[in-house]
């Protein structure tokens, strides 16, 4: 039950750190501010989304589960990015909906992707394996 309470408070510090710093990444206007804000910001999309589901599900299985399922749904995302129906259009028009469907297709987002699924499930594993 402790480390269930533990685990808990290190996902919302996590949280606390990945959603700013993505958000950072976002908007960020220095230099390289490309890079930052499309490639940057979509390895803390992925590592937000695997530190989501773990808080629901923290059993072995999931830390391995979680970031290739994350994974795989973002890049069905990017590719409905190629379709334009108009509720998607709908939804794209908002913040919310840019954010969580994006709006361009771009094959470049598909590494960064990986990666922040591989880094997601390191966080993953040092979350599961925090000892009370």
């Amino acid at each position: 039950m402790r480390q269930n309470r533990k685990q808990r408070i290190f996902i919302i510090l996590s949280l606390l750190i990945v959603v700013p710093m993505g958000f950072l990444f976002k908007y960020y206007s220095g230099p390289a501010h490309e890079w930052f804000n499309d490639y940057g910001a979509a390895i803390f999309y992925e590592i937000f989304w695997c530190l989501f589901a773990f808080w629901f599900f923290r059993n072995r299985a999931a830390v391995i589960q979680i970031p290739i399922w994350v994974f795989v749904i973002t890049c069905i995302l990017e590719f409905l990015q190629l379709w334009h129906p108009p509720l998607l259009e709908q939804i794209r028009a908002t913040l919310i909906g840019k954010l969580l469907l994006g709006t361009t297709f771009v094959w470049w987002d598909f590494p960064h992707y990986l990666l922040g699924s591989i880094l997601g499930w390191l966080w993953l594993r040092q979350l599961h394996g925090i000892e009370t």
